[in-house]
């Protein structure tokens, strides 16, 4: 059993996904950035890094920040006076965060995604992919929907959501929900003096769901509805997730000093859960099979190489669902592609340092990458 999956500890986390809600980032009477509190959370993101653990950013407040330079006020908002918002307050937010963090000598990286970025498949495994190569480099990922290009039909609509959308495409195994509630209540606090804070959750069940209360007041758009939503996604996805109250200063530390929060624990972990999906909800849209020294790496837990392979069987696109085969036709299992079919059958059988020249690019150096496959290990033998 993992550690990681059953803590109810931030300090077990190796990557985490935080989500900042407006509430807590801007200031309700006039728009502007809490200085204090960003550098505070800012600090306590270094602490984590400093300890080995990974950290993403999904932040809100970039409308609730851009309304106000363009005197747009309090009142409801049309979708395109949002996305003129958004775009306005988006780059006062960045730059925010930028000064914080450089004060420590990190660097950020924003990173922008539609609901669409983690439904098609090839835009959703080159997010991953840039989200990994940006942690990889030492980059703390900042994100935030595209307000400014998404339509009503495209959009998350919620930053929790997103925040669990981004959890599940980067493996994460922790999600923190920063609110101005400290967690799932059996009741709505502000309305029922005997309701009491629930710290773990370990089923989503409908008793749980009917003790969801609705959005606070204020910039906030997500209520407790959406963050049970959002914990649906994590736990799923074997994340698990924690509903905090952020509004005190260095609010990453007060989550395990204060222990008033609820925590959503998944049943599996990260890896599990995403090899669970690959080889159990993709249809296969075509198959690769591989010589007998790539079933021995495979079997020892490597990546798939171009050079193990030996033909390409059907036409798909980069991140497709493929099986793989052995020689002798058994099926190994399935994976993921890290190529379209055409270029694959330009490089089956070459070595890392050809692709470049076969392709006229610079890709992945391996067809299937091992976090992207679901082996059957009784048929690697």
């Amino acid at each position: 059993m993992s550690p990681h999956r059953t803590s109810t500890s931030l300090q077990a986390g190796r990557r985490l996904v935080i989500k900042i809600g407006s509430a807590l980032l801007v200031d309700e009477a006039d728009g502007a950035i809490r200085r204090d509190w960003l550098e505070a959370l800012v600090a306590d993101v270094v602490a984590f890094r400093g300890g080995g653990q990974e950290v993403l950013i999904v932040s809100s407040g970039a409308i609730a920040v851009g309304r106000r330079h363009l005197g747009l006020g309090r009142r409801s908002l049309h979708l395109d006076e949002k996305q003129a918002a958004a775009a306005t307050g988006m780059i006062r937010l960045a730059h925010a965060y930028q000064e914080a963090l450089a004060a420590h000598g990190v660097t950020v990286a924003q990173v922008l995604l539609t609901l669409d970025d983690s439904e098609d498949r090839r835009r959703y495994i080159n997010a991953r992919n840039t989200l990994a190569t940006l942690l990889r480099f030492g980059a703390v990922p900042l994100i935030n929907e595209n307000d400014t290009v998404a339509t009503d039909e495209i959009r998350f609509g919620d930053n929790d959501r997103l925040a669990a959308r981004v959890a599940a495409m980067v493996s994460a195994d922790t999600l923190v929900l920063l609110s101005d509630i400290d967690g799932l209540y059996s009741a709505d606090p502000r309305s029922d003096p005997a309701a009491r804070l629930i710290p773990e959750v370990h089923e989503i069940s409908a008793e749980i769901e009917a003790m969801a209360a609705g959005a606070a007041a204020g910039y906030g758009t997500g209520g407790m509805v959406t963050k049970l939503a959002a914990a649906r996604i994590a736990v799923a996805a074997g994340c698990r997730m924690v509903i905090a109250d952020g509004r005190r200063l260095h609010p990453l530390e007060q989550i395990d000093r204060s222990g008033r929060r609820t925590w959503f624990l998944p049943a599996a972990t990260p890896q599990a859960a995403r090899k669970r999906w690959i080889a159990g909800t993709l249809n296969p849209a075509g198959s690769i099979t591989i010589d007998a020294g790539a079933v021995r790496a495979l079997a020892s837990g490597k990546s798939l190489l171009p050079a193990g392979v030996v033909a390409i069987d059907g036409e798909f696109g980069k991140g497709a669902a493929i099986i793989v085969k052995s020689a002798d036709g058994r099926e190994l299992g399935r994976g993921l592609s890290a190529y379209s079919a055409a270029d694959a059958r330009r490089i089956i059988g070459k070595k890392t340092g050809e692709i470049e020249i076969c392709l006229g690019y610079r890709g992945r150096d391996e067809l299937v990458h091992r976090d992207d496959l679901a082996l059957d290990p009784g048929r690697l033998e």
